[in-house]
């Protein structure tokens, strides 16, 4: 199959950038998007042009390092899907495609299509983590916990902190991330013991970053590749305000 490709290119933070047209040939349609982009990589390294800087990591959707926007869409058009499980199959042959990096203040574009993400670290420096004493590792049975708290706190830890939920808001708001990185300590019984502390902490880490207000319109569960739901997001809610009543009372 044979495509057009509509790329954002910017050589750095602070340079201007723009969209640069180039054909991707004879691609199966059983590449995965980034191995297109390899493809397409060869081809501009063979004739002397800079490659298309984009991140990548484990290409098995677990690291979320792999975020884009393509055809407007965070991840592309495929639902619960990272950009490296995204096949070529799903586009048409002669399809024109348009990729972009994420598009917020908070994750200002590197070059091309790579962004700093580094806001998400912070956030999660912030509070997602449990002080505990060092020493053995304890007995995974030792605290029982019933199966649906669990399974809920594991839905929540399966946020891969890729930045499609941010990019996808008409906002940039990062309520979705940053819920889940809350909900998955704060459901457990490891983490209540600084549960006030840690909603408060990461809530004020995100609004320090410059990330949008919540309103809900539900379009970053829609691109969400591990589809968390909005669920969390009431979760937080109630957490920060509980953390807030008992802080003043």
């Amino acid at each position: 199959m044979n495509l057009t490709l509509r790329v954002w290119r910017q050589k750095s933070i602070d340079a201007p950038g723009s969209f640069v047209v180039y054909k991707a040939n004879d691609i199966s349609p059983d590449m995965s998007f980034l191995e297109m982009l390899d493809v397409v990589n060869e081809g501009l390294i063979k004739s002397g042009e800079e490659p298309i800087a984009f991140d990548h990591d484990c290409r098995e959707g677990i690291c979320g390092t792999c975020g884009m926007v393509i055809n407007g869409v965070a991840h592309g058009p495929l639902g619960a899907t990272t950009t490296c499980q995204l096949h070529m199959r799903h586009f048409s042959d002669g399809q024109s495609v348009t990729i972009e990096p994420w598009r917020a203040r908070p994750f200002p574009v590197i070059r091309d299509l790579v962004v700093d993400r580094g806001a998400f670290d912070r956030v999660i420096q912030a509070g997602g983590f449990i002080s505990t004493r060092s020493g053995g590792t304890p007995d995974g049975n030792a605290i029982p916990i019933a199966k649906p708290e669990a399974d809920l706190a594991m839905d929540a830890a399966a946020c891969i902190g890729c930045g499609a939920c941010v990019a996808a808001c008409k906002n940039a708001s990062a309520m979705l991330f940053v819920a889940a990185k809350v909900s998955h300590l704060n459901i457990l019984p490891q983490g209540k013991v600084e549960k006030d502390r840690r909603v408060l902490n990461m809530v004020r880490a995100m609004d320090e970053e410059g990330f949008g207000n919540c309103t809900v319109m539900g379009s970053c569960e829609a691109v969400c590749p591990k589809e968390i739901s909005l669920d969390f997001i009431s979760r937080m809610n109630r957490d920060y305000m509980k953390a807030l009543w008992r802080t003043k009372a």
